[in-house]
């Protein structure tokens, strides 16, 4: 019972890890494309950023 027990709490976090890190591809996606664009709009000599 507990080897079972252990393979689905594996299989759970496993789970749980890729779904986590396919979110997170997609948040970065899409900030990389807001910054590109944002380096394409921006208006002559300032900068659309405050870093």
């Amino acid at each position: 019972m507990v080897p079972l027990l252990l393979l689905l709490l594996v299989i759970l976090v496993l789970f749980g890890a890729g779904f986590a890190l396919d979110v997170l591809w997609w948040i970065a996606i899409a900030l990389l494309v807001v910054w590109v664009l944002g380096f394409l709009l921006r208006s002559s000599g300032g900068r659309w950023y405050r870093w």
